[in-house]
């Protein structure tokens, strides 16, 4: 039966080009829309670690003053000072935890006629590798007793080995860092977590490609690398020795495998901070342990005006099924006809029903695939747009397969009408007017 549906269907959208283009027209156009930036809200919006992302947690302290404080309603900045978050690290509360700072490295290729570039760099400490997973292709990463001495080791991207080593295994070789040489331990496969989470208020970009190179952070403090973004919370007459000034610059990720951890490092947090208020650094007694995905919505990663766009896209897409319902009313109405011969050789309104939703269903299926090239139209606009996500803009396999969901659901909603109607013809009436 299910066959016969399909046939009639397929003579029937023959029959009416101009309609059936029309319908499939608005409802690819709806699709498309809808499809591209869904595809942007998801890629924006998704876990960037979904295998620990509930084991991750940002602690967060206030060291500022009291001018503009409201109890219970400032939050803590993201950042804290190298003070603290030693006392943090050292403490080793967590399974594992990692201070950091973005910086810029200059790079010094050792090829005649090279010319130095700059790349994305992480200050960092020994236990972001493991705690990130972040997965290497060569070598690993450096120890905490490499941490603590200042060796001069450093971990780079595969990008950048490709680049500078023509992608052979560069463990124990060296890379010009500025003016320093340093031993490379360790070269990480394909890595670039979306949203960049551990970039989080330290001025760097909150998408894009992966950092190329990873320093221990005593090691990168020692060849002057400052940090990309830094906040004092009292007057500072030297930058240079951030290490004792009162500014934050440093983020802290612990990682914590069950709720008794995570109690238990939010009292230590909340311990921490009220020896700081008994000593006089600390005024402000809040703190903050959210976890990953938390933290993501607490600074609103994704831009408001993706959302705005998701919601006007849905908005756009219901008009276009709106307008389909009429366009398949009109032809329903056309056909009346021969509906109530249908109906008069003994079909039954079942049967009426479901011959036009099979109708409705194959003009979605059409519309998905009109509306899957609008919504690579309308990515390959997003990728030129000077946006720090453009060029991730892709449509994947699942996005590829809920288009078609869409376009199924939004057809068989828009026939839903136009086949009941078709449905409660009486016959006699239109074989009369025949």
């Amino acid at each position: 039966m299910f066959a016969y549906y399909l046939d009639l269907a397929l003579r029937s959208l023959k029959r009416n080009r101009v309609l059936t283009t029309l319908m499939v027209l608005a409802l690819a156009l709806g699709i498309g829309a809808t499809i591209t930036t869904l595809t942007v809200l998801r890629l924006l919006s998704g876990d960037p670690l979904p295998q620990k992302s509930a084991q991750l947690f940002y602690p967060q302290i206030d060291p500022n003053s009291k001018d503009g404080y409201l109890e219970g309603q400032t939050k803590p900045d993201l950042t804290m000072a190298y003070p603290d978050a030693m006392a943090l690290m050292h403490a080793k509360r967590g399974t594992r935890q990692a201070a950091m700072a973005m910086t810029q490295a200059k790079i010094m290729p050792d090829k005649a006629h090279a010319r130095p570039f700059f790349s994305d760099a992480v200050m960092t400490t020994a236990d972001f590798f493991a705690m990130f997973d972040a997965p290497f292709q060569y070598g690993s990463g450096w120890s905490e007793a490499d941490d603590e001495s200042g060796a001069e080791l450093v971990v780079i991207a595969g990008f950048l080995n490709d680049k500078l080593f023509g992608g052979t295994n560069s463990v124990g070789k060296t890379i010009r860092v500025g003016d320093h040489d340093l031993r490379i331990v360790g070269v990480l496969k394909p890595w670039s977590p979306q949203p960049r989470f551990y970039t989080q208020g330290m001025g760097s970009r909150s998408y894009g490609d992966g950092d190329a190179v990873f320093l221990p952070l005593r090691t990168a403090r020692a060849m002057e690398m400052g940090p990309q973004d830094t906040e004092c919370y009292a007057a500072v007459e030297d930058f240079r020795h951030l290490e004792t000034a009162p500014c934050e610059w440093l983020g802290v990720w612990v990682e914590l495998n069950n709720e008794g951890a995570v109690a238990g490092y939010k009292q230590f947090l909340d311990g921490y901070v009220k020896q700081q208020i008994a000593i006089g650094r600390f005024v402000r007694p809040d703190t903050s342990l959210l976890d990953l995905m938390s933290l993501m919505r607490e600074q609103q990663v994704v831009p408001d005006d993706v959302r705005l766009q998701a919601d006007l896209a849905f908005g756009f897409l219901l008009i276009c099924v709106v307008n389909t319902v009429g366009l398949l009313l009109a032809k329903c109405l056309r056909r009346s006809q021969e509906i109530g011969v249908r109906r008069a050789l003994g079909a039954t309104r079942k049967e009426i029903f479901s011959q036009f939703m099979v109708e409705a269903g194959m003009v979605g299926l059409a519309g998905g695939v009109l509306g899957l090239a609008f919504a690579e139209l309308g990515l390959l606009g997003i990728r030129h747009q000077p946006a720090q996500y453009a060029s991730l803009a892709h449509l994947d396999l699942s996005m590829f397969a809920f288009t078609f969901v869409v376009a199924l659901v939004a057809s068989l909603i828009a026939g839903l009408l136009p086949a009941w109607r078709a449905s409660v013809l009486a016959p006699a009436p239109q074989l009369k007017a025949a």
